[in-house]
Formats: structure tokens, sequence, C-alpha cells
């Protein structure tokens, strides 16, 4: 159901970075105005998509539908919604409302890259399901080169799908390509528990450096690291 109409105090704090608590004194010193009227009743209900909401001269306006954003992770962020030892990846984005937004396909601390971040969770589901089969590809650097042997060995097994230790099925299918003897990009269709990492360990090796540089058809052109944007419509409707 879409919303038409909303307390004016919840408009405010979804349109800005406020809180409804800081809503509420703005208003009651007369700072916003709902179509040129000064409105210091936070329970009013206004019309979202209609009325005139201005704060000191500024106007107001809450999406009506849901947020999709990208986001190019950088080192030292966590994917989670409360800070633990690390800042947390939502700290980098300028929207209201942060506590409603969730992560589709965590990145660890140190990996970096493409990062779907949104308040929609069946869309979410769609992005991380593996019956979607939505490509992912990761760029990585190896702690211990390969020679062209154990290279051609690799991305046979990996094209086969590989069983790893704690696992009862093995991976899907997946595309190893090496770049060079300790940089190689892997494109996934799942998402396992660390498994770019744990693949790379059944062949005897460790990711050092590990970049995620596409989700879907979404890469991160233009975006420095710790820049976000909105996905178009086009990209939305992709997955």
């Amino acid at each position: 159901m879409v919303v038409k109409r909303m307390r004016l105090d919840k408009f405010i704090s979804k349109s800005t970075e406020l809180s409804r608590k800081e809503s509420k004194k703005i208003l009651h010193a007369g700072e916003v105005t709902v179509n040129d009227q000064v409105i210091k009743d936070p329970g009013v209900h206004v019309d979202i998509a209609n009325d005139d909401v201005m704060w000191v001269g500024e106007p107001l306006s809450v999406a009506t539908g849901n947020r999709y954003i990208l986001l190019h992770k950088p080192e030292g962020f966590e994917c989670t919604l409360k800070a633990k030892e690390y800042p947390i990846v939502t700290e980098l984005i300028a929207v209201p409302e942060l506590g409603s937004l969730r992560i589709a396909g965590r990145l660890d601390v140190d990996t970096t890259g493409a990062l779907l971040i949104s308040d929609d969770g069946k869309w979410l589901h769609r992005v991380t399901s593996p019956k979607h089969e939505h490509a992912k590809i990761y760029e990585l650097t190896l702690a211990d080169a390969m020679d062209s042997e154990a290279q051609a060995n690799a991305v046979k097994e990996v094209a086969e799908g590989i069983l790893l230790e704690g696992d009862h099925e093995e991976t899907k299918p997946a595309t190893l390509e090496f770049i060079d003897e300790t940089h190689a990009r892997l494109t996934l269709e799942q998402g396992k528990y660390h498994q770019v990492k744990r693949m790379m360990g059944y062949f005897g090796n460790k990711v050092i450096e590990l970049h995620r540089a596409s989700i879907g058809h979404i890469d991160l052109e233009g975006l420095e690291k710790g820049d976000s944007r909105f996905l178009t419509p086009q990209e939305v409707e992709q997955f």
C-alpha cells in the first residue's frame, strides 16, 4: 500500500537526518511551513505528494518508494547494522533513516568493492538468492604464485564444482580466470560464507586482497572508494 499522508514530524524525519524528537523541536520553534503556513503541531498529517513543506525556506520531500543504493565499499568497514570493532558501511551513506537499510551479500572488513543496500527486503532476497543466478565478479590477489599446471587444474575444478570443508554440497560451477601467477578473476552465482577465500584455500593458497568488481550488470564505474549512488530504475529492474 502506498502511503499518501504522514504525520508531519515523521515526514521531517524521513526527509532529513533529524530524529523524530529533533523534528518536533524545529516545529515548536516555528521553523516549518506547510503550504506557506507555519505549523507547530507534529501530529498534523501532510499529503506527501501535494503539500509544500518547507524548513527555513528549503523544500522537504520523501521518497514514495524504496531506496536502492550502490556503495563502493572501502577497507576497514563492517557490513553489519551495529558497530563492533570497526565502523559500519551505512555511515558512508548520507540518507535519512539509515536503520531501515539492509545489505545484500556482505563483504569482509578487508574486502572492497560493490555493495548493494536497500530497504526493500524482497528485492534484496532476489539479489542474493542463488536460484536467480546473478553473477558476481571478484578480483583477487593470491599469497603464493600458481604455475600454469596449477592454474589449469584450478580452472577445471572450479568449473565443475568443488566440495569445501564443512559443506555437504559442492559449489555451483564457476568461472576462474588467471591474469598472472598471483592475480585472478572469479565469477560466482552463489554466496557461501567466505566462499572466495575458502575456494582458494581448497587449492592450498590464500587470498590477500579481494575486490568485488560487479553484481549482475552493475559495476563501480565512476565511483571512488567510499562513494555511493542510487540505482536507476532500469538497474533495479535487472534483479
